[in-house]
């Protein structure tokens, strides 16, 4: 039986439908898109907003995602995507005053999230970040970077291992 016309007040949504032709203008594809994590522990100067080089690749649906010079997703298509990572900051010693995580856009700072601790009794943290961001698909590109500081002279770390405690994505949203 073919429907020619769907009236609003006599459709069930709960139905199921059994489409024999084609569907069109509906859904779309999440890309491109990558998610990569930083695979061993390293560290960092203390108070300076680091790069994290995420160098393990979970997805990169269209290779955007450069894993082992500039650690940056420079993605080939148009649109707003949803950007996310997370750092975890640890140190050896001595106790966490901030850490902070920060999406760069071109090189510029355009969303950060941090954590001051101010009973300086945590020796990790994670702290995470999201936002939408317009990439022009030719030349735009993103980056995370993190900030960590412990107010005296030790040894500041991402910390890095396959249960991706520091991780990085993107993804185009369907717009």
């Amino acid at each position: 039986m073919a429907i020619d016309k769907i009236q609003s007040e006599s459709i069930n949504l709960a139905d199921n439908f059994a489409f024999t032709g084609t569907v069109t203008g509906a859904g779309g594809a999440n890309t491109p898109a990558f998610h990569a994590y930083l695979s061993s522990t390293v560290e960092v100067a203390n108070n300076v907003a680091t790069k994290l080089a995420a160098n393990t690749e979970v997805l990169d649906t269209n290779n955007c995602y450069d894993n082992s010079t500039n650690y940056r997703f420079q993605p080939t298509t148009a649109g707003k995507y949803f950007v996310y990572g997370m750092i975890n900051g640890q140190t050896n010693g001595y106790r966490l005053y901030f850490v902070k995580t920060k999406i760069y856009k071109n090189g510029s700072e355009i969303a950060t999230n941090g954590n001051t601790i101010n009973d300086n009794v945590l020796y990790r943290l994670g702290v995470g970040v999201q936002s939408i961001v317009d990439m022009n698909g030719s030349s735009d590109y993103v980056e995370l970077f993190g900030h960590i500081d412990i107010h005296a002279n030790g040894t500041e770390q991402f910390l890095g291992a396959s249960t991706q405690p520091c991780y990085f994505g993107a993804y185009k949203i369907i717009t």
